[in-house]
């Protein structure tokens, strides 16, 4: 029998291969999710959904959290109504507003809770380090760390081990290696504020159309609005 192992997955492109190389390696995958109040909450719930779907994940293998705490603390512009989200900025420097304080901290605790209650022995995250918009939770000396944590304060027989394959991988190697595992990209989102289609301004939409021209591959997901400089131009399709 497989493995099991537990996949944070936001719906969005790194978590989406993040799933793809977990069951590439063998696992039977849990996927997980959290609302937290962001503002394109509905539609990454459909994307998390349309990937589980891709890779036949049973209902019970499904979970969505709740994370109603993260709203009401606010403290960033994907949960607070009050600050503005910028333009998309890739030289920016320092911690983006969009950070939602400690988030992953959240998650992580949410993976190993469910992983020891369904005896799972990995869990992966879609961190990515080098390449990223600046949140200090994406870190791979936090993910260590909480590894460290996590297995001081779980029973003596769990034992879990932390995968964040994508950590020191830029953008465009994501999307190379999405389409050698055919990871189904074209189900994922990214955007922080359009649903219908990717607003094509915000950091997040930046970051993964940059991947994609630098990959020499045309994004299959909608776009209101492309800037000049990261679009496609003669690339192949997805």
């Amino acid at each position: 029998m497989a493995e099991l192992a537990v996949v944070s997955l936001s719906g969005g492109m790194d978590s989406c291969v993040t799933a793809a190389i977990a069951k590439a390696a063998g696992y039977e995958l849990a996927l997980l999710h959290a609302d937290y109040g962001q503002l394109t909450q509905q539609r990454e719930r459909q994307a998390f959904h349309a990937i589980a779907d891709f890779y036949e994940v049973r209902d019970s293998r499904r979970l969505i959290i709740g994370f109603d705490t993260l709203k009401a603390i606010g403290g960033s512009a994907l949960t607070d109504a009050s600050i503005a989200l910028p333009e998309g900025d890739l030289e920016r420097a320092g911690v983006p507003v969009s950070y939602v304080p400690f988030r992953n901290a959240h998650l992580l605790a949410t993976c190993v809770s469910w992983a020891e209650v369904l005896g799972a022995s990995a869990i992966f995250v879609g961190f990515v380090e080098e390449d990223s918009s600046g949140y200090p939770d994406c870190r791979e000396a936090f993910l260590k760390s909480f590894e460290q944590t996590a297995n001081l304060g779980t029973r003596p027989e769990t034992k879990l081990a932390f995968h964040a394959p994508l950590i020191h991988f830029r953008k465009s190697e994501i999307v190379a290696k999405g389409r050698d595992l055919g990871a189904p990209l074209h189900l994922s989102w990214s955007c922080y504020q359009g649903e219908a289609e990717a607003c094509g301004r915000c950091d997040s939409c930046h970051l993964r159309l940059r991947g994609f021209k630098e990959a020499g591959v045309i994004d299959p997901i909608p776009y209101a609005f492309i800037p000049e400089s990261l679009r496609p131009g003669n690339l192949s399709a997805w």
